[in-house]
């Protein structure tokens, strides 16, 4: 049984929604705020999280960046909002897919199957693109990276950060793109902010964080990997 988290500040929404997903044999949870959703979220481990853009308080783009730091969790909005730029917006957070208001359950819980199994999809697909770095390998479709055999633990945020530089392992990147590469272009985040990501994320991948070999320093511009080793697809 998926479990979903609802998060919307209507009660009566909240209410005859879970009640209506728990027929369709969903596991249901529901908060009615942006903190309480984040709480349930880190807690409860949802499948995919059904999200209410316009909430007082912590609306639905802040919570989506703030899942997106820590989870890649499928994310679909409700919004009363129907320009282009909006919709262009929650896809750039990393949300997976965007209903109107007013909506049918019907639709939802159409859109949520949809999601959910593409989600199923990407994780057991059998083709591994990697890329090599001395000793480092970054599997860019199970989304980990490994010395040897051993996984090294990272945030969300530090592997999108060598994930966009591993897509480009032949230049360097600036700290501008960086920034817009990771976060979007809907949080403030400043080079300051990329470089202590970049500092944080040394720390874990290098042998010798003082004399960086896997991400290196192009200096008054960006950043680039080492010496690639190698791309398998």
């Amino acid at each position: 049984m998926d479990k979903l988290l609802i998060i919307d500040d209507d009660s009566t929404l909240r209410r005859f929604l879970g009640e209506f997903l728990q027929n369709e044999l969903f596991e249901v949870i529901t908060a009615s705020n942006g903190i309480e959703g984040l709480r349930a979220a880190y807690g409860q481990k949802p499948d995919l999280v059904v999200l209410d853009v316009m909430m007082p308080g912590m609306d639905g783009w802040e919570v989506a960046a703030r899942l997106r730091e820590l989870s890649d969790v499928p994310i679909i909005f409700l919004t009363a909002k129907t320009s282009e730029a909006d919709k262009l917006r929650g896809f750039k957070l990393g949300v997976d897919d965007y209903l109107t208001k007013p909506f049918s359950f019907a639709e939802l819980t159409a859109r949520i199957q949809a999601v959910l199994a593409r989600a199923r999809r990407a994780a057991v697909s059998s083709v591994h693109h990697l890329v090599q770095v001395g000793d480092l390998v970054i599997d860019l479709d199970r989304r980990e990276v490994r010395r040897g055999d051993d996984i090294i633990p990272l945030t969300p945020t530090e592997y999108r950060l060598i994930e966009y530089l591993s897509r480009y392992p032949q230049r360097a990147v600036s700290e501008a793109e960086l920034v817009e590469g990771v976060w979007g272009d809907y949080r403030s985040e400043d080079t300051a902010a990329l470089r202590r990501y970049i500092w944080l994320l040394r720390q874990k991948v290098e042998p010798d964080p003082t004399q960086p070999r896997i991400i290196l320093t192009v200096r008054g511009f960006g950043y680039r990997l080492g010496t690639n080793e190698g791309v398998e697809k």
